[in-house]
């Protein structure tokens, strides 16, 4: 069941640097997929639900100074120094410690994934207190701001994707999106348009509040302390290797599987589902990022709880949150149609979609 609402406008970018907001006729409207209950209810919601009372308007790119931050820098060069290191000692490490980097490295990125991002960033479907826990915990394992900061952020990008008010701006180059956004202070936009976002379902989950009260301890125990004592206490692995592989790598890979999506997916691929937008399919990142390189697919129906077409295929976190559904510790998973997907691949895609 699907119904349509008028007028949907998108951002469009032009050669000459201006972004503008075209409108691509009516919108498209979604199935609630809620097979956990045994039934299938139809709900009616908007294409791009993080498009919050967004008027017409041009965005222009300004030419505000950038400002770097040293202390980020400095960090960040040390962190992947010591991931570096991390990969030389990874010959030494146990077969359990090389285990549980994996299950860590799962467990960190379903907090960003299932969590900050599919669950608090775009409610694509709803979880359980126990469930929200895990994740919140998952979260401040992978270190990457705590979920109100992130989801914040987050909305944001989709609002305004390439231009000065996004966060990580593809359009300003793939290290500006990969990492460059951290190392220097938030261009203005960003702030100013992340202060008029409605974020009254993160101020109300308790989950999430509990969570950036005590993030920087949370991070501490779960980011650093954890993944190096546990193989030390468990099976007697070094502390060192269990720090510089557990902890730093396993934490500087999760970090750059997260940054690809904003960088390598925004570039490389193709475009199925909405030429006229810069998110592409990335296979690649798809698999690093446990399923968000369908990235073409996700901006263009940001609130389907799978960001593909494609169920599990690729896509390790949708098969977490089918889990969870069944399990019940999940339910109300948001789903596009397949006709809606292909008669939005049809209108404005690149020619390049395939059902399988």
């Amino acid at each position: 069941m699907s119904s349509t609402l008028p007028g949907k406008f998108y951002t469009s970018r032009h050669s000459h640097g201006t972004f503008a907001i075209r409108q691509f006729g009516p919108v498209e409207m979604t199935e609630r997929d809620d097979r956990c209950g045994g039934t299938l209810r139809a709900s009616a919601v908007p294409e791009d639900e993080c498009d919050l009372s967004q008027e017409c308007e041009t965005l222009t790119h300004s030419h505000a100074p950038v400002v770097v931050v040293w202390r980020n820098v400095v960090l960040m060069s040390v962190l992947h120094t010591a991931a570096v290191y991390g990969l030389v000692l990874v010959p030494s490490a146990s077969a359990y410690t090389l285990l549980w980097t994996v299950c860590c490295f799962v467990f960190s990125a379903l907090g960003v994934t299932a969590g900050a991002h599919r669950l608090w960033s775009h409610r694509s479907y709803k979880a359980s207190l126990p469930l929200r826990i895990f994740l919140a915990i998952a979260n401040s394992m992978a270190f990457q701001n705590d979920i109100y900061e992130w989801s914040r952020d987050h909305r944001v990008h989709h609002k305004f994707s390439e231009t000065d008010a996004d966060p990580h701006n593809a359009s300003r180059g793939f290290f500006f999106a990969h990492i460059g956004w951290l190392l220097v202070k938030k261009h203005p936009k960003v702030i100013e348009n992340g202060q008029k976002l409605e974020l009254s379902d993160l101020k109300n989950d308790r989950v999430v509040m509990f969570q950036r009260r005590f993030y920087k301890t949370s991070v501490v125990v779960m980011c650093f302390l954890i993944p190096a004592m546990l193989p030390w206490f468990l099976w007697a692995e070094s502390l060192w290797v269990g720090f510089f592989v557990s902890a730093l790598l396993r934490y500087t890979l999760v970090l750059n599987a997260t940054w690809l999506v904003n960088s390598a997916a925004h570039m490389w691929g193709n475009r199925p589902y909405d030429v006229t937008i810069n998110p592409r399919e990335n296979r690649f990142v798809a698999f690093s990022a446990i399923g968000e390189g369908f990235h073409n697919y996700h901006h263009t129906f940001p609130y389907d709880y799978g960001t593909s077409e494609f169920g599990c295929k690729l896509n390790l976190t949708t098969g977490f949150i089918d889990l969870m559904c069944v399990l019940g510790l999940a339910k109300d998973r948001r789903r596009v149609p397949s006709e809606l997907v292909m008669a939005r691949a049809k209108r404005t895609g690149d020619g390049s979609h395939r059902s399988g």
